[in-house]
């Protein structure tokens, strides 16, 4: 288990650094492609949104053609975007090369997550957890400064192509290491419910980049699609998302709570960078070092987090955290180019040390209560979740800082008025968090302390 948890750690941590490593250079793509930096977000949140809708189908997939070959197949797949996305000669080009991306970033790391919950037990899900998310928190530590260097002394094209040489070594690993995990069982693909709820999540994504009627037709459409999909899962005998885990109240009040706080949170590491650029004027290098004491905060907390959970348990862990990371938005929207670097390196590291810890409990607390049996469904879920929260996340900051233009003065206030928004929005999260039991998660808790 714990071979094969490293190895998908691995590949979180290609994701994330691909993640982190754009946003600071994406003022250098604009002019590249004489475009606003804020038009190309489109290229951050269409990744997301593709791995979020390409998530549902992952499971079946994973049945028909076994774990290794889909596992090493996206790995491969994403590699090869990546190399595309280099390439890009036009935003839509662009835009294009990262939808590829994110398919396959949709049967990479979700896949490999679910064949590790599937042979960890669930006295081993914090330690799983654990080694499954540490990677991943190094990639947003070197992603901003080395995307920031990178686009000031090279190109933004050379960021891209870090990649390449991970995804080689990952395939390869991938393929030897990985078990053939497949069913006998030939469950006929649900291609009405992937179509209604891919539908459903591309629409709400885009009416957050629309605007008028348009916005507000998309928004109609996702939701119909929505309530269209909830009618077939009904009626159908094998839907692509069953809705069994739900009736679990952990299930259901950490993961609805859990989406939107990652929505949220999420979209910090997108508009800091943005901030210091556009409002600040900081030049690249000096945005991606700025925002490095917010990941360093990350991996700081991260030994700790397993004895915190322990002590004070998830629902206590849960409300704090929320509180302090919307706290910490508030004060970021109170920051000024002129700023003492002491105090927002000190402001950051305590929101990204709040960020992990949150995410941490996050990261366990919905397959607390779920049975073997479901564990697949609930993995699906989680994923599909986790990435619509983080495409989300993207098209809330984007939308926030349009209307921002409007009943702000730039460059800095729409991005004052974004972070206020972002921190009101959290406190609605920890009241979420606050209707959990108290002894929410204690079997996971009790079980990994043997």
């Amino acid at each position: 288990m714990t071979r094969l948890a490293l190895l998908v750690a691995a590949a979180f941590f290609m994701e994330f650094l691909d993640a982190t490593i754009l946003t600071t250079a994406l003022p250098k793509m604009a002019e590249s492609f004489h475009a606003r930096a804020i038009d190309l977000s489109v290229g951050v949140s269409i990744y997301a949104l593709t791995l979020a809708v390409f998530i549902l189908p992952s499971g079946w997939v994973v049945e028909r053609f076994g774990a290794r070959a889909v596992f090493t197949g996206a790995i491969l797949l994403f590699t090869l975007s990546s190399v595309l996305c280099g390439l890009a000669t036009a935003p839509w080009f662009f835009f294009a090369a990262r939808a590829l991306q994110g398919v396959g970033g949709a049967f990479m790391v979700p896949v490999g997550r679910l064949v590790v919950l599937r042979t960890t037990p669930k006295s081993g899900l914090l330690r799983a957890g654990a080694l499954l998310t540490w990677p991943g928190l190094t990639a947003p530590l070197l992603g901003p400064p080395l995307g920031g260097f990178l686009a000031e002394e090279v190109s933004w094209r050379a960021i891209i192509f870090v990649n390449v040489p991970l995804g080689i070594v990952g395939a390869l690993l991938a393929w030897a290491w990985t078990p053939n995990v497949i069913s006998d069982e030939r469950r006929r693909f649900d291609s009405l419910g992937f179509l209604l709820a891919g539908v459903a999540l591309g629409a709400a994504l885009l009416a957050l980049d629309a605007q008028g009627v348009f916005a507000l037709a998309l928004a109609g459409l996702a939701v119909a699609c929505a309530a269209l999909y909830l009618g077939h899962a009904r009626r159908e005998s094998a839907p692509l998302i069953d809705f069994a885990p739900f009736r679990h109240k952990t299930f259901r009040l950490s993961l609805t709570g859990g989406s939107a706080a990652r929505t949220f949170v999420s979209a910090v590491p997108f508009v800091l960078p943005l901030m210091f650029q556009l409002g600040f004027g900081f030049d690249a290098a000096r945005a991606g070092l700025t925002l490095t004491p917010l990941f360093v905060g990350n991996i700081g907390i991260k030994p700790f987090t397993t004895a915190i959970l322990r002590r004070f348990g998830f629902r206590r862990v849960l409300v704090v955290n929320a509180g302090l990371q919307a706290a910490t938005l508030f004060a970021c929207a109170g920051l000024g180019a002129q700023t003492p670097w002491a105090l927002v390196a000190a402001l950051l590291c305590l929101s990204g040390a709040s960020r992990s810890m949150h995410f941490t409990a996050l990261g366990t607390l919905p397959f607390a209560e779920v049975a073997a049996a479901e564990m697949g469904m609930a993995n699906l879920i989680y994923s599909a979740a986790f990435q619509a929260a983080f495409a989300f996340g993207v098209g809330v900051a984007a939308a926030l800082m349009k209307l921002g233009v409007l009943v702000t003065a730039p460059p800095v206030g729409p991005f004052r008025f974004t972070f206020v928004a972002l921190g009101v929005l959290m406190l609605a999260v920890m009241a979420n968090h606050a209707r959990l039991a108290r002894d929410a998660g204690a079997e996971v808790q009790a079980r990994s302390s043997t």
